[in-house]
């Protein structure tokens, strides 16, 4: 508790430095961190919130590792200077693991769901699925249910009030997850408090949820945590269910650096009666310490906090040449493999294809689970595209989620951490967006700012696309939005092979990977789309990611002649222009992307240079998406290699599609809208 103390001292007297950079210090809330702290295990997985600099000291952290990321610095071993102070992700022997999470309050919530839910699922992993497993499996389950291993999730008053917060204990608590929710309530949000923001506190919050244990510790006082604490983990240890742990807290610092108290803050006296580390002080000289050796403990504490903000100091910082690294993990599949057309196969449609590669990862991958709205029991996806894997492989693997998109995609980060492989399902396009909080913060930066210590495979699958009257809600598009989010893959298949060989690269991939799945091309019942049935690779059939491919090529000679145009694109794109070329035979090149990012942008080049006339076509609206941008770039890579301006062609600029299908068509490009684009084009 001194060398807590020590700290935020030191860090206010050295403010010229310490607050050139954002930091927040546990002062107030150090009796119930360390409590914490003391009951984790090596086994467990634990995330620490931003002000719980005190938890990480009790697990064994030193004050010059947490001042290396105070000051940004190379060595700092959580990011190697690049989050905030007390942002911690470490894999450590000794140490509980602990995966990176923001600064977004509420939202660790459901990744630390994730992890309680994956360690349950490892848990119940067993027999000849275990058998079949890999090593690494293999020990990370025997790691696991050999210690009774569990998560914690470190949260505060305020940020219980944030939707996700409910989404994470419903899953807690329908599936009895091995977790606790250690609620830190000092009464403040910023500026605001406990009467502005809340009806409730979150212990009477919690009351609301049946099957989630509620226990209430005097925060301030190490004895009453300690307590509280261990019955808590001894409850979830045991697998009695979720625990939510209301402790109130003094705050006696700064909101953090940047928002200091002086500012706002009229209840400090009252604070500092609460002070936990006088009121330890005196429980330890009625227990027969003496004042010289608590002194002691001060002096030493104190000591070591200088020497290490001196060592700190003069830690040398980031080589500013790495500022790029580590903006995904290392790809495992980097080039095609195995058979496209075996012989013998039938054709196959796209949502078989996709159906049948998720049963043959399921199959071959213990680790991998499969879930989300809709997917699991008897329906297998509103597009059946999970049909019957729930009873082919239980419900503990395949299951239903509530509407939940943010738990959806957010728990994969948990998982992940965990040992586990998530597939998971957003039932349209349309409806990602309370997801994007946790893909945006969680998933696409765990890479980057933990040095590649915690990147994230998930797969996260996504029907898209207007497929004839399915209106506003049912057919949008929205590759331009999830292309602006950095550290994610974002994949986009127009056949069924391609569909087959993608989806398991996707998930094979160490990163989160957002797979299109364009649902007009499911079935191919959409006229023109006819080529979106293809034979079906065998099982085991891989696409690297990042790669494009010729759909259609065109004749050698009026290449030569200068006859022809290229038509760059993607989905549904593929079926228009292919449709289109028909009125031009021989003088169109379709290059499918297959993958929008990573771009397989050589390839988009070279065929520029073969050809000297480009057509981007999408299905999105066209002004600021990515077709535009696609088109900027090749113009500027490719300016004198062209014969014309780069052509764009997409959906008017209008904010939903009609239901109305004669609006719908209205609205969208068609092969008729493409062949005027694509005669004007060569033409020019």
């Amino acid at each position: 508790m001194h060398t807590a103390a020590a700290m935020a001292d030191l860090y206010e007297e050295q403010k010229a430095i310490s607050a050139r950079y954002v930091h927040a210090t546990a002062r107030g809330h150090e009796a119930v961190q360390l409590a914490a702290a003391f009951h984790l295990r090596e086994t467990d997985f634990a995330s620490p919130y931003y002000r719980d600099d005190a938890m990480l000291l009790g697990l064994g952290l030193r004050p010059y590792e947490l001042m290396l990321q105070l000051m940004a610095k190379r060595d700092d071993p959580f990011s190697g200077g690049r989050t905030y102070y007390s942002h911690p992700s470490l894999r450590r022997t000794g140490a509980p693991v602990i995966p990176h999470q923001s600064s977004a309050t509420g939202m660790q919530a459901i990744p630390a769901t994730g992890m309680a839910h994956a360690i349950k699922y490892l848990e119940s992993v067993g027999g000849e699925q275990l058998a079949n497993s890999s090593e690494e499996f293999k020990a990370s389950r025997e790691r696991l249910t050999s210690n009774a291993s569990l998560a914690l999730c470190s949260i505060g008053d305020g940020a219980m009030t944030e939707g996700e917060v409910a989404e994470a204990l419903q899953m807690a608590i329908l599936h009895q997850l091995p977790i606790i929710y250690l609620v830190q309530d000092n009464d403040w949000g910023i500026s605001a408090t406990g009467r502005e923001m809340r009806a409730m506190n979150a212990y009477e919050f919690a009351a609301g949820f049946p099957g989630l244990r509620r226990l209430q510790v005097d925060g301030a006082d190490f004895g009453s945590s300690y307590a509280g604490l261990a019955e808590a983990f001894a409850h979830v240890r045991a697998r009695r269910g979720p625990v939510l742990v209301h402790a109130k807290c003094p705050l006696l610092g700064h909101h953090t650096s940047g928002v200091r108290r002086e500012w706002y803050r009229n209840d400090l006296a009252n604070h500092q009666t609460q002070d936990p580390l006088p009121r330890l002080h005196q429980q330890l000289l009625a227990g027969g310490f003496s004042e010289e050796e608590l002194d002691g403990l001060q002096a030493e504490a104190r000591a070591t906090v200088l020497a290490d903000w001196n060592e700190a100091l003069a830690a040398p910082n980031p080589d500013p040449a790495t500022f790029a690294d580590h903006e995904f993990a290392t790809p495992t599949v980097t080039a095609e493999a195995g058979e496209r057309s075996p012989a013998g196969a039938e054709k196959a449609l796209m949502v078989d294809a996709a159906l049948h590669a998720v049963d043959d990862i399921l199959r071959e991958f213990p680790e991998a689970l499969f879930y989300g709205q809709d997917v699991g029991g008897e329906l297998g996806g509103v597009f059946r595209e999970a049909a019957l894997l729930a009873k082919k492989y239980g419900d503990a693997r395949v299951f239903n989620t509530p509407i939940q998109e943010a738990y959806i995609v957010g728990s994969t980060a948990g998982m992940a951490a965990v040992g586990a492989r998530p597939i998971v399902e957003i039932q349209f396009a349309d409806y990602i967006w309370p997801a994007l909080n946790q893909l945006v913060e969680e998933l696409s930066k765990s890479c980057y700012l933990t040095m590649g210590k915690f990147p994230i495979p998930a797969l996260i699958r996504v029907p898209i696309g207007a497929y004839g009257g399915g209106g506003p809600y049912h057919s949008g598009s929205i590759e331009s939005t999830l292309l602006t989010i950095r550290g994610i893959k974002v994949v986009y298949p127009s056949n069924a092979a391609d569909m087959k060989g993608l989806m398991r690269a996707a998930f094979l991939d160490p990163n989160p990977v957002v797979m299109l799945e364009h649902k007009g091309l499911y079935w191919s019942k959409v006229p023109g789309t006819e080529d979106a049935k293809t034979v079906e690779p065998a099982a085991g059939y891989v696409v690297p990611l990042g790669q494009a491919a010729v759909a259609q090529e065109a004749d050698a000679d009026k290449l030569r002649r200068g006859e022809t145009a290229l038509v760059v694109t993607y989905g549904m794109g593929v079926h228009w222009a292919k449709a289109a070329s028909r009125d031009f035979p021989g003088q169109v090149e379709i290059l499918d992307l297959r993958t929008l990012n990573p771009l397989d942008f050589d390839a988009v080049t070279a065929a520029t240079r073969r050809h000297g006339k480009v057509l981007v076509l999408t299905e999105e609206p066209l002004m600021n998406s990515f077709a535009e941008s696609l088109a900027g770039r090749i113009q500027r890579h490719c300016f004198e290699a062209l014969d014309a301006p780069v052509f764009t062609l997409g959906a008017a600029n209008l904010p939903a599609i009609a239901l109305n299908v004669d609006l719908e068509k209205q609205m969208l490009p068609s092969a008729a809208k493409v062949s005027v684009a694509l005669g004007e084009l060569l033409e020019y």
